[in-house]
């Protein structure tokens, strides 16, 4: 009876390679699936370097809440450039081509930009619950922002270091392999243990936070649209503007959810059912669903294009040059122009009715409250 070989995950598993298997495939379907992964990459790094340039360009879009989608939109953009390219040519051929220091880069990277994926969007969901839910108390400056982003960065890259330090270089019969070699022990608990941990810091626990907010947002905006509740002119259009948001910011998060649940739970079953790694056709399983993990980098700019007037504009611009694309004077102005002092909406007095509206006294720092220029109506 042959050996059977475990398909690689050099994304959150170990890998215990115990034999070598032909990945044979015809060239059409090698074909197919790498047009896949490449129109992956393009769109990804694509979008997300216009998130970046579209926010970071612009002094009216320097918000917190879009500093945080800037974190969000470069790990993406890493993910999509470094992981899933390396990561298909890895698993289609189930040889390492990219040395000893790339393999180590590779055990660290992918959950480094996981774990700072979803813990931006739990900090974007922490900065709406407070600006909501609590509108009197303290909010972040710019320094605590930069602070937050750093922490989320440095615990990162704490939680991947293990899986970074046990991996190595090994041949098998003369093929190259990156591999995670875990110390021994009797029952092999310590990556099972490490991988479960890893999925419930990087997906499941962060989720549940995120649910357990926008639900609590969700019931505090929509409560103030019953009777005696009614907001008029400015504030309504701006209780308008943060629902959008909202709605926006939900949609990011339970895509990010569902693509990637079916990769969680290949490799959670895989932990227990080692066997369904001899089936012919797994490998077939292991790309598709990889490719849906991975198309999660891809969708959060055509939502924020979709749904957000101002990023529309900024998508215009910053494609001007194609020929099917023609920004306006408008679009221009969306990105640039700051809005008067007659047109702000100061404090109100309740609870229900505080807008918080950029303020000189912050010389031009970004507040939390400061994010109309990404809740429009």
């Amino acid at each position: 009876m042959g050996v059977c070989t475990v398909l690689i995950d050099t994304n959150i598993t170990s890998i215990n390679t115990t034999g070598i298997t032909a990945f044979s495939m015809p060239s059409w379907q090698l074909a197919l699936w790498a047009s896949a992964y490449l129109a992956l990459v393009l769109v990804a790094v694509t979008g997300n370097a216009t998130v970046i340039w579209i926010i970071l360009a612009h002094q009216r879009m320097r918000t917190v809440t879009s500093y945080f989608i800037v974190n969000l939109a470069l790990a993406d953009l890493c993910m999509a450039a470094f992981n899933a390219a390396f990561n298909f040519v890895y698993a289609s051929h189930n040889i390492w081509y990219f040395g000893r220091t790339f393999c180590y880069f590779q055990n660290l990277f992918p959950i480094t930009a996981m774990f700072v994926s979803i813990y931006s969007m739990t900090a974007i969901t922490a900065d709406r619950y407070m600006a909501i839910v609590h509108p009197f108390q303290p909010r972040l400056s710019a320094l605590g922002t930069k602070a937050v982003i750093a922490g989320i960065w440095l615990v990162a890259l704490a939680l991947a270091f293990p899986q970074c330090f046990y991996s190595t270089i090994t041949m098998e019969q003369g093929a190259t392999k990156c591999i995670v070699a875990w110390p021994e022990d009797s029952k092999g608990m310590t990556h099972l243990l490490y991988h479960l941990a890893v999925i419930a810091l990087i997906y499941f626990l962060p989720l549940m936070v995120m649910f357990v907010a926008y639900s609590v947002i969700g019931v505090t905006l929509w409560r103030r649209a019953v009777p005696g509740h009614q907001e008029h002119g400015a504030s309504l259009r701006h209780l308008q503007a943060k629902k959008k948001f909202v709605k926006t910011m939900v949609l990011v998060v339970v895509t990010f959810a569902v693509c990637w649940l079916p990769y969680h739970l290949y490799f959670i079953l895989g932990n227990f059912q080692e066997d369904i790694y001899c089936h012919k056709f797994i490998q077939q399983v292991y790309l598709a669903l990889f490719w849906l993990a991975m198309s999660s980098t891809m969708y959060n700019p055509i939502i924020y294009c979709c749904l957000n007037r101002r990023f529309r504009s900024g998508f215009r611009l910053a494609f001007r040059c194609c020929p099917w694309v023609t920004p306006t004077e408008r679009d221009k102005l969306e990105l640039t122009h700051t809005p008067s002092l007659s047109m702000r909406v100061n404090r109100c007095h309740t609870k229900d009715t505080l807008f918080m509206a950029p303020s000189e006294a912050t010389n031009g720092q970004p507040e939390s409250g400061q994010d109309e220029v990404l809740m429009e109506p």
